[in-house]
């Protein structure tokens, strides 16, 4: 009986064991279903999956904030000079859209020298104010690009003859003249153009002449110390229309 009874045992301690192996298998198939449906592991997976909120991206202020008079921007006495018989003598204002952000003055005259023929000259100014875009960047930037593209537009002139591009120092920022010749109306035309920037406003200026009936044109240097000058004046007149 004895035998019988330790035998009996052993059996019955074999048979458990599976049992046992199979209850551990359930419960850890079982909590490995719950984590992977559980309320907190679906908690933890949508708070890392939340976007993150991105910085507003913040550009350099506008540098001035209003455009000069622009008739007056360059003096009158140096448009007299320039322009010795204008039909306009205080100048003739373009039509702008937004006054604030863009406008443009001109002067134009011929000069009746009698027997020694006539001159023509003709001046002309504009002004492009640019605005902090946090997406299109501060306005020192945009007015800065838009200086390389107005510059690229004059050297590209056709029909133009002895094209010359100078670096103007002294004028705003940055600054370049342009000089060159261009047959229009019979005649040859003396052109100097000056791209100018100061901070976020773009200054555009052309000063150009000719003679008639015979009579010789201005010379480049002459027309170049005229269009410098008159860019000088109005470079300055931004800084002073916004003190």
């Amino acid at each position: 009986m004895q035998r019988s009874a330790s035998r009996l045992s052993r059996i019955l301690a074999c048979a458990a064991v599976p049992v046992m192996l199979v209850a551990a298998g359930c419960s850890s198939g079982s909590d490995s279903g719950d984590k992977g449906s559980g309320s907190s592991g679906e908690a933890s997976s949508s708070a890392s999956a939340t976007p993150k909120p991105t910085p507003t991206k913040t550009v350099e202020a506008a540098k001035f904030a209003k455009l000069p008079d622009v008739c007056k921007a360059v003096s009158a006495k140096t448009t007299a000079s320039l322009v010795p018989k204008a039909k306009a003598k205080n100048g003739t204002t373009a039509e702008s859209s937004d006054a604030a952000s863009r406008g443009g003055c001109s002067w134009n005259g011929l000069e009746d020298k009698g027997v020694k023929g006539s001159q023509y000259r003709w001046l002309d100014v504009s002004f492009y104010r640019y605005t902090s875009d946090a997406t299109l960047g501060s306005g020192q930037e945009r007015a800065s690009e838009n200086f390389a593209k107005e510059l690229a537009k004059i050297q590209g002139t056709q029909g133009a003859k002895q094209l010359k591009t100078m670096t103007a120092g002294g004028i705003g920022d940055e600054a370049n003249t342009v000089t060159y010749q261009l047959r229009k109306t019979d005649e040859d035309f003396t052109y100097a153009s000056v791209v100018a920037r100061t901070g976020n406003v773009l200054v555009l200026l052309s000063y150009n002449g000719a003679g008639y009936a015979g009579a010789d044109g201005p010379s480049s240097k002459t027309v170049t110390e005229g269009a410098l000058k008159a860019a000088k004046e109005a470079v300055a007149a931004v800084a002073v229309a916004n003190k």
